[in-house]
């Protein structure tokens, strides 16, 4: 179950928690630098991430924190933040990306340590792919053992059969009219 938090001089939830992993992929590829400002507020980022997950039923918790600048917004520090996560049990992994002059490694590091996370740097997209990989091994995830239909599949076999019923009910009325 993951979602997608964006953040600049605000942050906000772009997609709430969901398996469909492909629609966050593409969430991902429409998302532009800039697009919630251009500030960076890591704190309210934390916060909104947290509250996201606070809709999860999951016993492990964390949030991956995807950062290319420096705090310098918002209405949260990310002391308060990380407070927060560690209040609930909520890891804490974070990701510079970048240039190490372009964020700030030493706030990112104490974040990841404070959340029992771990912190990373990213300076390619090779690189940034190897990190998620580990991400994904310290954070495994059970797979879901029930059996979950396409919405769209669902949706088609009632309309099916209303246009089936209605077929038959205008045979039968043509036929009772002859």
């Amino acid at each position: 179950n993951m979602g997608v938090v964006v953040f600049g001089t605000f942050a906000y939830t772009a997609s709430p928690l969901t398996y469909d992993l492909e629609a966050l992929s593409y969430l991902l590829e429409m998302t532009t630098i800039g697009l919630a400002g251009e500030s960076t507020a890591i704190g309210d980022a934390i916060m909104q991430s947290i509250r996201t997950l606070s809709f999860g039923e999951a016993e492990n918790k964390a949030i991956i924190l995807l950062t290319d600048g420096y705090h310098n917004a918002g209405r949260t520090s990310p002391e308060q933040a990380v407070e927060k996560a560690k209040s609930l049990g909520i890891k804490i992994y974070t990701i510079g990306i970048g240039k190490k002059s372009d964020y700030d490694a030493a706030m990112l590091e104490t974040i990841a340590k404070e959340s029992r996370g771990k912190s990373y740097a990213a300076s390619s997209a090779e690189a940034l792919s190897k990190v998620y990989k580990e991400i994904d091994t310290l954070e495994p995830s059970p797979i879901r053992s029930e059996n979950y239909l396409n919405q769209k599949l669902l949706i088609f076999f009632p309309l099916a059969l209303v246009f089936l019923l209605l077929f038959i009910w205008i045979i039968y009325q043509n036929r009772s009219e002859t």
